[in-house]
Order: C-alpha cells, then structure tokens, then sequence
C-alpha cells in the first residue's frame, strides 16, 4: 500500500515551505490518505461521520449505568441533529449519518437495516448466530459502498448501550488478554458494577473459548455495531476510500477486522487514545498511530469526528507555497 503515490505525497510535502517534517503524523497522515487514494492530488472536502446503533443484550447482567433504551434515544437525537456527534460533526462541516443495525426500539434513523432487535445476553447464550455475525460485517462494507461517491473521508462510530463490555470482550478474545486488561469503566460505572463487568466478560470467554475468527468472535461475545464497524474498515479497503476509527469499541472492530484481512491499518486512520484499558493494548498491536491525546471516552466517532479539523488544516499546508513559489532554498532531508 506504501506505493509510489505515498512516496509522492513526501516528496511534495518536503517542497512545501515549512521545516521538514514539521507537521509530525499530520504529514504522514495525508502521505497515507494520498496512497489509499491513489492520488497525490489530495481532496477531503466532503466528509461524514457514520455511527452505527445497535442494542448489547448483555446490559441484562447490570454492566451498564443506564438503560437499553438510551440507545434509541440518542440513534434517534443523531437523525435529528442533536446528539454530541452531530453537534460536533456540523462544527467541522461533516455530515452525520445515524445507521440502525440493531436497535431494540423503533426508532429514526438515515439508514435502517436492523439484523435483530439487539443482541442476546453472551452470558447465558451466544450474541448472536454465525449468519448474524456475517450479516453485520457485509451491512458495513455496503454502508462505505453505498457513500463512496457521496464523500471523500469517513469517520466511523458507534452508539449502543453496553458496548464498551463487548468491545472489551472481543479485544480480550484477539489479544489473549485477561478481562481485567482491558476493561474500563465506560461511562462512569461503580466499583460493584465493574467489578461485574470483569467477571462476566471472563466468564463468556471461558464458556465459549472463540476461534482466532473474527465471526466466531462476534458470534460469542460481540455486537452488531462492532461487526458493522469492522466491515466499515474493510469497505475502506475495497473501496479505496479512508476511514477513520475511533476509540475503544472502533479499535475492538479494527482487531477483529485485522484477522479478515492482516494489512487492514493501511487503510484506517487512527484518532485518539481514549481512556479505556482496551486503547493502548490494541493500539499497540494495531500499530496505529493516533494524533489526539484527549483522555476521551464518549463514542459516537466523536474523536475520529474530532480529527476532521486538523486534517484540514494539514491539506491548507500541504496545498501552500512551495520554496519554489518563495525562490527560497528548501531544507533538507
């Protein structure tokens, strides 16, 4: 993937007026966009985030501070422009693109193509069928298949109550981690509830011991919006279009994404180091390089939303004068 193209993209970088390498990982950020594109004439105008909504059914062992029916809540406040990701993607003129895969609840969204009504609780039965599993990952590949012509650059994200458990799960089952790891407290639980949400997500891996396979994995103990978010980093690839992952939930779909298809990460920009547990370890295997160091956990895509910005600001310097343009002497490497 490291093509000519992105030894192009450095070569004009260097030519821009500015001290080599001055914009660290930015540069090697749009190097990237540049190769997955196929283009040293770079183009990220048009931009959305697409978050997909899905129910946990394992919210039933009291993992979660809230309720199912949150999720519903806030897929619908994305359609109508209210929720923290849309707020934040209209800031940095992004579209933001509600996806129902599985939400309990009726509920508004810009595209609907529910699997089931939420998962199952993987504590006493599998998340869902092998069949699910596979239906999720395809939902995600045609969702990116579907607004290739529409955008330049998608951001990923997700929105299900009780996700940061399966996200956790998952990360555990691809990293050979103990629970405790890789699980966080997600929005804020107590010592009691996480202490719960450790035991229940050993408890699964223990009963199910999933296959390095990235459906068997979503079959025991994952989610729908997991699995979609994984076939989201696929469609990247297939489709030649970047997109960017988020924190932990996204970066769990991104390790399950990397046993389809190893060289995944050429294709997916990282965005934040979160909060949770989870981050670094897949960050560390995922070999992702991340550029915000917020301390975040909110989800919604909202710190791959967050990068957008930056992004923009590094193709204003890419698309500046050259020392050519200034008749000065450039540096150099």
């Amino acid at each position: 993937m490291y093509s000519d193209i992105y030894r192009a993209v450095r070569r004009k970088w260097d030519r821009v007026a500015k001290p080599i390498d001055g914009l660290g990982k930015l540069e090697n950020i749009i190097c990237k966009i540049g190769a997955i594109k196929g283009s040293s004439d770079i183009c990220i105008d048009k931009k959305a985030a697409v978050i997909f909504c899905s129910d946990n059914g394992i919210v039933e062992e009291g993992v979660a501070q809230t309720g199912s029916y949150v999720t519903s809540l806030v897929c619908g406040n994305i359609y109508k422009g209210s929720a923290t990701s849309s707020v934040m993607a209209k800031c940095v003129g992004a579209d933001c693109i509600a996806v129902d895969v599985g939400v309990k609840a009726d509920t508004k969204a810009h595209i609907v193509n529910k699997i089931s009504r939420g998962t199952k609780n993987f504590c006493r039965e599998r998340a869902m069928t092998a069949e699910q599993a596979r239906q999720s990952v395809e939902l995600g590949v045609s969702v990116v298949g579907r607004l290739k012509d529409r955008y330049d650059i998608l951001a990923v994200g997700e929105m299900g109550i009780g996700n940061t458990t399966t996200a956790a799960a998952c990360g555990a089952a691809v990293l050979n981690k103990k629970a405790e790891e890789v699980t966080g407290r997600g929005s804020g639980l107590s010592d009691e509830k996480y202490r719960k949400k450790i035991q229940v997500i050993d408890k699964a891996l223990k009963m199910y011991e999933p296959k390095k396979d990235i459906y068997d994995i979503l079959s025991c103990v994952g989610g729908y919006d997991i699995g979609a978010m994984a076939g989201a980093y696929l469609g990247a690839k297939k489709y030649n279009i970047p997109v960017i992952a988020d924190g932990a939930v996204g970066l769990s779909a991104l390790l399950l994404a990397q046993l389809e298809e190893e060289d995944i990460t050429d294709y997916v920009i990282g965005s934040h180091r979160g909060k949770e547990p989870l981050c670094a370890a897949a960050l560390e295997r995922l070999g992702l390089e991340t550029v915000i160091e917020g301390d975040m956990a909110l989800g919604e895509g909202t710190g791959a939303i967050m990068l957008f910005p930056l992004l923009d600001m590094a193709m204003a310097v890419y698309n500046n004068s050259t020392f050519e343009d200034l008749d000065m002497e450039g540096y150099k490497r």
